[in-house]
This record gives structure tokens, sequence and C-alpha cells, in this order.
């Protein structure tokens, strides 16, 4: 996690705690803006504590708030046994990618990505991995844009001598105007069921 050289800079909310920062240019008008992640406030040991990302805008060289979210971040207890799931974030030609990963023996990561259109951050892609040794691992990658989802299955044998001897299963459909939102990235559950192998892939969950 970088950023914290923004700190001072940055008009953080009251109780709020910085957590991590990246810089680029959101809505290609040629001046980069700020993203924050924020801690809501300190941590409970057994619920954790919520975060919000804020994106500044710069004015008179100073930062205003212009967008946020208190979903598009996990709370700092989501990730299970791994513990904190936020990764890191960053920003590519405009577009907005925030990581976060958890679990145990069973393991998981999802990479959301945001693009500035149509007067608000909309996800565009949903890309996710998970699975445990020995029984399977799971990849999907769900583009918004065009509405195809790839999904694939990996089951892995580890008492077979054949390293072959793992089934792969894999699947590509659409589900084409789903539209979400940063500001509302769970508020509500989206699961889609693949046509053929019947596949469930969680592209929102409520916290």
């Amino acid at each position: 996690m970088g950023g914290f050289t923004w700190a001072q800079e940055i008009p953080t909310p009251e109780n709020y705690t910085l957590l991590d920062t990246v810089t680029g240019d959101l809505d290609n008008d040629g001046v980069n803006e700020l993203v924050a992640a924020y801690d809501t406030g300190p941590e409970d040991p057994i619920n954790g504590v919520s975060r919000e990302l804020i994106i500044y805008k710069s004015d008179n060289n100073d930062w205003k708030v212009w967008k946020k979210s208190a979903q598009a971040l996990y709370g700092s207890l989501e990730g299970g046994m791994m513990g904190d799931p936020y990764a890191y974030m960053e920003i590519n030609h405009g577009i907005l990618s925030i990581y976060h990963e958890g679990g145990s023996s069973w393991k998981w990561n999802h990479t959301d990505q945001y693009r500035f259109q149509c007067g608000d951050f909309y996800l565009i892609k949903y890309i996710s991995f998970s699975g445990k040794p020995c029984e399977y691992f799971e990849s999907a990658e769900f583009n918004l844009l065009s509405g195809r989802l790839t999904y694939s299955k990996e089951y892995e044998d580890c008492e077979s001598m054949d390293p072959e001897s793992g089934e792969t299963l894999s699947e590509v459909f659409f589900e084409k105007d789903i539209q979400i939102s940063m500001e509302n990235r769970r508020e509500k559950e989206i699961k889609l069921v693949s046509p053929t192998h019947g596949y469930e892939i969680y592209v929102a969950t409520k916290p």
C-alpha cells in the first residue's frame, strides 16, 4: 500500500484513517484525480471496520470530493482467515482497478474495474479466482460492456500420478444489460448461472 505522502493534503473525514491512495486521470480531462481508501473508524476486534472510497478532484490546488462509495471496498475482516482482504488499487488508461483477496486453505481474489461514463463510475469488468489445492480452481471474467462471461473450472487430483488427470471444464455465455455503479456495488446480490453446466457466478454479494 502506498500514497501516504498525500495525507496532509487530503481533507480526510472526521474519525477516518487513510488506508491507501492512487492518482490518475479518470475522466480524460488531462488532470489527475486522487482516489483514497479509508477506514471509517476504529477497528472492532469482532466486526472489523467498514471502508469508504472517495475520489477527489483538484480545485485551485485543493482536493474536493467528487465521488464516493461505501460499497466499493470490503470490510477489514472480510478476508477470512487471511485477514484484511484489501490488496491494492491502480489506474491504467482511465480505468480504476481495485483488488481484494482472502480465504484460508480455500483462497480467492476479486478484481473490480471501473470507468467513468454517463456521469458516474460503473463496473465494466469483474474478475474472480478461487480454489483449493487437490480439489478445484475456478475463474470467471465478466465484461459488463459486452455481456461476455468466461468461466473455467479445473479439478485437481493430488492422489493421481498422472499430471494430466485433472479435468477442466469451461463455458462462455452472455448476460447483457447488467449495470452496476461504484456507489451501489453491493447493494443487491447478483448471481449468474451458466446455461450449459449450471455454474453459479456471484458478481455481487451483499456485505
